[in-house]
């Protein structure tokens, strides 16, 4: 995209809204790129990581996320949860993966479902109460934390019985789990246009007044689009729908007519960068153009106790994919989270789960254990700004 290339070089506008100097922004992103295609040795962090946030497994006075908070999302590590144990040598299924990631240091860890290989202990399908206090036994083994799950939100609205009974034996899967937390990996609605984000918020809003009643609190997940801006004026179309923006951003707007006693938000931010990317002008209802650069650390500092927990993946720039990022190991990349952490601070309040989407590989079959260590050394190694 052009509009983050001037004069002073590629990507410079990017860069500087990201809060990184030129040097850094440059080299990371070579030497990032280079180290997330030599696999590092088992359970090794790679010297880039250790350059850029200090180094080490961390702790100490000046560690950006506590101990207790250092989390991950099992969607970083599913190929681990699906392997076959019977077939490998390597972690397989939940028992032996939260082990393998206590080892590491985390402490808790974020669900993305209840599925396993079939012949790891317990059996293929645990979204079940026996399955639950199963995966309860093993967390508490192993000094583990359930604080969340991408998991099953409702498709009716209004709702219908079974939906209804569904969503309440996920809440009391995630009591029996000890969740503070329950969610979904997906937006509150697809759509661009606030009538739609109104509908959206009243269902969550009875959703949030649900799991409220069952002691948790319910979280919306967002990916770039989210961030985008609401259409919410000007001309209509052969459809009757707004075509133009007031330039607030559609997660904004929800943040405003969702209750905040009962709907929260996990800030996933590799995608609210991709966003800051992608969306930084919008059509006025006057017809005019207008610049808004999105701010992740920005809003959720607004609304800090409305974002308890977060995605925290990292990127090395492409301005050649249409998201201004490749998705790289935490830690090894441009995105600034020594930065981000120390504006958002309460983090004895936040709970950053490290992921990487794109972890698995099917050539080397322990990647995502590989950068589930790395991604928590190198969370481990944040320090305050000073």
């Amino acid at each position: 995209m052009t509009a983050f290339n001037d004069e002073s070089g590629p990507g410079d506008a990017l860069r500087r809204a990201l809060g990184v100097s030129r040097r850094r922004f440059l080299s990371t992103c070579t030497a990032a790129g280079a180290a997330a295609v030599a696999a590092p040795v088992f359970g090794a962090s790679p010297a880039l990581a250790q350059s850029t946030h200090n180094g080490g497994r961390g702790g100490g006075h000046h560690a950006l996320v506590p101990a207790s908070k250092r989390g991950i999302i099992l969607y970083t590590v599913r190929d681990a949860t699906g392997r076959d144990p019977l077939a490998s040598n390597l972690p397989s299924g939940f028992r032996e993966v939260f082990k393998e990631l206590a080892r590491y240091g985390y402490k808790q860890v974020e669900f993305a479902g209840y599925g396993q290989h079939a012949n790891a202990p317990g059996g293929a399908n645990l979204e079940s109460v026996e399955g639950a206090k199963l995966l309860r036994s093993w967390l508490d083994e192993y000094g583990l934390r359930a604080q969340g799950n991408h998991g099953f939100i409702p498709g009716s609205w209004p709702l219908s019985q079974p939906d209804l009974d569904t969503f309440k034996k996920h809440l009391e899967i995630a009591n029996i789990l000890g969740m503070d937390h329950m969610g979904t990996g997906g937006d509150p609605t697809g759509s661009a246009y606030r009538s739609d984000w109104d509908v959206a918020a009243d269902k969550w809003n009875a959703l949030g007044k649900i799991a409220h009643g069952a002691g948790l609190k319910l979280y919306t997940h967002n990916h770039d689009a989210a961030y985008g801006f609401l259409l919410d004026g000007g001309p209509l179309d052969a459809q009757g729908k707004p075509t133009r923006s007031s330039g607030i951003r559609k997660l904004e707007y929800f943040l405003k007519v969702a209750d905040p006693k009962t709907v929260w938000l996990e800030m996933d931010i590799f995608w609210a960068h991709v966003a800051q990317y992608k969306f930084h002008t919008y059509t006025a209802h006057d017809g005019s153009q207008r610049e808004n650069v999105f701010d992740p650390a920005a809003l959720v500092s607004r609304n800090n106790k409305r974002y308890p927990l977060f995605h925290a993946k990292d990127g090395t720039v492409n301005e050649t994919n249409g998201m201004g990022y490749d998705m790289v190991p935490f830690g090894t990349g441009v995105i600034d989270y020594e930065k981000f952490f120390t504006r958002v601070g309460a983090m004895n309040y936040h709970n950053p789960m490290v992921e990487q989407d794109n972890a698995p590989s099917d050539t080397d079959l322990g990647q995502s254990l590989k950068y589930a260590k790395i991604g928590y050394d190198n969370l481990a190694g944040l320090r305050k700004k000073r």
